[in-house]
């Protein structure tokens, strides 16, 4: 904040001490957020799949209205969905900015797009699985956990490294109202003080942890997708 304050661009040698305990705040705004993306999305997501019509749990009456939340969820853009619920954030939290601030609106966008990819994911998976299942005498909890997840798994893998993506993004907008993080310094440091060192420094930072998490979630789609054969061999 001193060098703020006196108004002076940040000197190169100084923009690690800016930059990297920035990035230590997105890692920690955005794991809290994962942890609670996985948690939630990944149960809701099975749940709206298989309480659709033909599904393991068939209620339409209510698979319709929880699809209309999660499509509202997802279709209002991130800022918008920030302000419009800094009052349950304030509930929640106790203030509307910092960390714990920026992880309630987060959680709330990225819940509903990972619940949307896992739908998907299990949607794309071939009748016979569940059919197999049904037929070994596996409950509906012993097929959703035991046969739909591990056989949709690449899927749900691949999208939860473009949900992780998207929340690193979403951390940044964060990070212009106060959340702290990459956002607030290319925004406070970069943007408002014309520092291009600041602002490279700061994109070139977003390029590698992207580029790091994109190549992950790769590779470990491709380690998990010939253990999603297990069931179809047996339908083979």
């Amino acid at each position: 904040m001193t060098l703020l304050a006196s108004g002076i661009t940040v000197p190169l040698t100084e923009i690690p001490d800016l930059v990297l305990p920035a990035l230590r705040d997105t890692v920690i705004m955005v794991g809290l957020v994962m942890v609670i993306v996985l948690v939630v999305g990944v149960p809701l997501g099975a749940l709206v799949h298989n309480l659709a019509p033909g599904g393991l749990l068939a209620r339409p009456a209510l698979h319709q209205p929880l699809t209309w939340v999660i499509s509202i969820g997802r279709s209002l853009p991130f800022l918008v969905l920030m302000t419009a619920i800094i009052p349950f954030t304030r509930f929640l939290t106790g203030t509307n900015i910092g960390i714990a601030a920026a992880v309630v609106p987060m959680s709330s966008a990225g819940i509903a797009f990972f619940a949307r990819i896992v739908e998907n994911s299990l949607r794309a998976l071939p009748p016979d699985v569940v059919t197999v299942a049904k037929a070994s005498g596996g409950s509906n909890a012993q097929i959703i956990w035991g046969a739909q997840i591990p056989e949709a798994l690449p899927g749900i893998v691949g999208g939860l490294t473009i949900n992780t993506i998207a929340m690193i993004e979403y951390s940044t907008i964060a990070g212009t109202i106060g959340a702290g993080g990459l956002g607030y310094v290319a925004v406070t440091y970069g943007y408002q003080r014309f520092d291009h060192g600041v602002m490279i420094a700061t994109i070139l930072v977003l390029i590698v942890v992207v580029t790091a998490i994109q190549l992950a979630g790769d590779a470990l789609v491709r380690h998990l997708t010939p253990e999603q054969t297990v069931l179809r061999k047996a339908l083979a």
